[in-house]
């Protein structure tokens, strides 16, 4: 009887070409002998493995090992001082078998930091994880993995079934009320989502209020603007604009308290509505951050639309998302958050800015721009 390798020597191999897959999977001696054969060009200088692709296959690996870091509160943990294995176990009510396999990784994955070995060595944030991952730092950006460990991770190992329907992935397939629904019926946990997306969104929005040229306008307001972070920190750098965060009634005590904490609210006012059913307010500078991905081509229109009714002459559009680049061969993050969408709503997409200006000139925008903001967000700018 043929045997299989063992997962363990599988594993310990991912840096060869393995012919152990080759028997592994059963194949005849022909098939062995072409391997032989690759193994022996490779030899001779072709620089091609197997690595990268096992390392995207076993991606989700290090992927879970940090959401659970972050879910458990391992970086919060280490706010104050370094702790040992054991005081940590304590803290975090880890089992033993686990505790060292787990911290060390995240060592490994320089996620944390140790000084020293075995017992008595002492673990510690990395001024990346103590920056960003700290609950108690204003600029925690956790929330948005809170919700990828308690939601999406789950919803993703669908995909394949996604790609084959089309159809969306998430609570609804279970039988559950859909998320936003869900959502805006609980306002602890509505309030708890938007300050998640505060955190991711915070960098590119103040990147974007730093390098788009204000001078030219006197008002602005952010449609779907939820904590109201964009305006508050466009309102910051620019004191002569006058700022709004337009989003639906629910969220109106949830984005003056935030605004309120940000003591920025004599400069952005809230204004409620419905921006598929209410006009937007009238302004020279209309954004949307991170909304238009939300919906199908006919809802994107309807926003569009919406948009350029509200503006004046010379006034600007600003969609700031993950743009997908033009070739749509670079920007993986954007294609794999347009993948979310079609698990999240099932037919609603991300786009590239070739799309968006086309979309704009459509309903009669004169003059586009993108503007890189950070990582792979952009802005991409309408002009009326």
């Amino acid at each position: 009887m043929r045997r299989t390798l063992p997962m363990h020597g599988l594993l310990g191999r991912l840096h060869s070409v393995g012919v152990g897959f080759s028997v592994a999977a059963g194949k005849e001696p022909g098939s062995r002998r072409q391997t032989v054969k690759s193994l022996t060009s490779l030899s001779k200088g072709a620089r091609v493995d197997p690595f990268n692709l096992l390392q995207l296959g076993f991606g989700f690996w290090p992927s879970k090992v940090l959401l659970s870091a972050v879910k458990l509160g391992v970086f919060t943990s280490l706010t104050q001082e370094p702790l040992t294995g054991e005081q940590l176990q304590q803290k975090l009510g880890l089992h033993p078998r686990a505790t060292y396999d787990f911290l060390d990784t995240l060592v490994a994955l320089k996620l944390l930091e140790r000084e020293g070995t075995g017992a008595s060595a002492r673990y510690s944030n990395t001024p990346e994880t103590g920056q960003f991952l700290d609950r108690e730092k204003s600029t925690y950006v956790g929330g948005i993995l809170e919700m990828c460990n308690d939601r999406l991770f789950r919803f993703w190992a669908d995909l394949d079934t996604a790609l084959k329907t089309g159809k969306p992935q998430n609570e609804t397939s279970r039988g559950m009320r859909p998320m936003f629904e869900e959502l805006y019926s609980d306002p602890a946990r509505l309030e708890q989502f938007m300050s998640a997306m505060r955190g991711v969104s915070a960098t590119n929005f103040a990147a974007f209020a730093e390098k788009f040229d204000f001078s030219r306008y006197k008002s602005m307001c952010d449609v779907g603007g939820a904590t109201g972070i964009l305006a508050t920190l466009v309102a910051r750098r620019h004191p002569n604009l006058k700022c709004q965060s337009f989003d639906l009634p629910v969220v109106e005590p949830i984005a003056k308290k935030s605004i309120l904490a940000d003591g920025m609210s004599s400069r952005v006012e809230v204004v409620s509505g419905d921006f598929f059913k209410d006009s937007l307010p009238k302004a020279d500078v209309i954004t949307m951050g991170m909304i238009l991905h939300d919906w199908n081509l006919e809802n994107k229109m309807k926003l569009i639309r919406a948009a350029h009714a509200a503006l004046p002459e010379g006034g600007a559009f600003v969609a700031i998302e993950n743009l997908i680049d033009d070739a749509r061969r670079e920007n993986a993050f954007g294609l794999m958050m347009s993948l979310n969408m079609l698990i999240e709503f099932g037919d609603a997409f991300d786009f590239t800015f070739r799309d968006f200006k086309n979309w704009c000139q459509e309903v009669g925008f004169r003059r586009f721009e993108v503007i890189h903001l950070a990582g792979p967000c952009s802005a991409a700018i309408a002009y009326k």
